[in-house]
């Protein structure tokens, strides 16, 4: 890893890791949205953020979304 590498945000996440990360509360499939840096959950309405390159996959830190 270059320095420049290392001084950049996290702003992928590993296609492999999302393709085995489902959503905590209804089991479905999640949704990257790299802008807001988040895994969305369409069917429980819910954001969860990605912090420092980390899925925040717990439900009290997921925010609500709507449709």
């Amino acid at each position: 890893m270059t320095e420049t590498e290392r001084d950049m945000p996290a702003t992928r996440i590993d296609p492999k890791l999302l393709e085995i990360l489902v959503c905590p509360v209804t089991k479905s499939t999640l949704e990257y949205d790299a802008a807001r840096q988040e895994l969305i959950s369409r069917a429980a309405k819910l954001a969860y953020p990605i912090r420092d390159g980390i899925p925040i996959m717990l439900p009290e830190e997921a925010r609500q979304i709507e449709g």
